[in-house]
Formats: structure tokens, C-alpha cells, sequence
């Protein structure tokens, strides 16, 4: 990947996005030297353009971003950079310097993916996902069996609001049977992408 630095004096724009959920967490500024060291740590590294030396977001508060990858944009003078953030992105503590919405669109299926996983762990008794994720698998399967009952049913004697809700209960089962297995959302997405080819 070849970056055009010399076209911004040496610095580049670095967008960064949440890999798991789109989200844009934040822009911040490359040198050449600032995306080697992103590429060999990890944690993604920007030039400050005010303190005019290197930081590793996070070096102060731990909130890191653990480098996914790095595309430029079709110029070479942008980068995309998809991440995992560990924590709050925004120095102000909220979850992308642009807000703290958190994401949207389909991109709220990697937050919700990363809820159920937090809930594997969490009481069973005070808890409806965590004991689904405890108890048996069957159950788990069960569950989205009888979602897609009634989602079929919604589409064909139901409100569209009524399909709505019980298409939201059908994916959010699926989730749910999804983590019991340790399969993640975006192994089903490779798989339809596959597919579409």
C-alpha cells in the first residue's frame, strides 16, 4: 500500500471505524512513521499535529484500538482504519468522538453480539439470555425454532408491527444460538457473501 504523505506535508487523515460495528469512532492524523508503528504493535497510532510527536490512543487512559486494518482510499491520501476499540474512543469518555449514539443501522448487530457474549458470564437466574447461554443447547434451539414460527405466521395473519417484533425476536434467539456455539454474526455474513459471488 502506497500512501501519498506529501500531498498533506507529510500527514495523511486516518478514519477509524469499529470493525465489529461500522461505527466511525473517531479522525486522526498519519505520518509515515505513526502507520509503521500501528502496522508492527497493533494499536493504532496517530500523529499528534499539536504536541507534533507519535501517541498511541490509549497510552494515558488503556482505552487502546487494536488495529483490524488499514485501506487507503482511492487518491492514497486517507486512510481507513477498522479497529477494536477497548473502551471508550473520545477523550470526553463517550463511544466515538462524534457522539455517543453508539451505532446504528445493521451495525448494531455487533453491539448486540457483543452484549450476548458479556451475558455468558452473567447470573442465570437474573438473567434471560444468560440462561439460555448456561442451560441446555436444545433450548437455545428451540427458541429460534419457535421465533421463526412466529415470524412466519406474523408475515401471513399479522400487522406489519407484529412481523417487525417477532422478526426482532427471530434474530435476537439467532444471536443467542449463535454464541451458545461460539460462531460469530460475521462467519454467517462470509457465508452469504460466498454465496452472492
Amino acid at each position: 500500500m502506497k500512501i501519498d504523505f506529501e500531498k498533506g506535508g507529510g500527514l495523511v487523515p486516518a478514519i477509524v471505524q469499529d470493525a465489529k460495528t461500522e461505527q466511525v469512532l473517531m479522525l486522526g492524523y498519519m505520518n509515515a512513521e505513526s502507520l509503521a508503528k500501528t502496522q508492527d504493535t497493533g494499536l493504532v497510532t496517530f500523529y499528534s499535529r499539536t504536541r507534533k510527536k507519535l501517541w498511541t490512543k490509549g497510552e494515558t487512559s488503556g482505552n487502546t484500538l487494536q488495529l483490524q486494518s488499514i485501506t487507503a482510499d482511492c487518491d492514497s491520501d486517507t486512510l481507513l482504519v477498522r479497529a477494536i476499540p477497548n473502551g471508550p474512543t473520545c477523550h470526553e469518555g463517550t463511544v466515538s468522538c462524534f457522539g455517543n449514539q453508539g451505532p446504528e443501522g445493521l451495525g448494531f448487530l455487533g453491539y448486540l453480539e457483543d452484549l450476548i457474549e458479556d451475558r455468558k458470564s452473567a447470573d442465570a437466574d437474573s438473567s434471560y439470555t444468560a440462561s439460555l447461554l448456561q442451560g441446555p443447547l436444545r433450548r437455545a434451539a428451540q427458541k429460534v425454532g419457535e421465533e421463526g414460527v412466529e415470524t412466519a405466521l406474523a408475515a401471513v395473519a399479522e400487522t406489519d408491527d407484529k412481523l417487525t417484533s417477532e422478526a426482532a425476536d427471530l434474530v435476537y434467539h439467532l444471536l443467542i444460538l449463535l454464541a451458545a456455539k461460539n460462531v460469530k454474526f460475521a462467519d454467517v455474513v462470509t457465508e452469504l457473501r460466498g454465496r452472492h459471488k
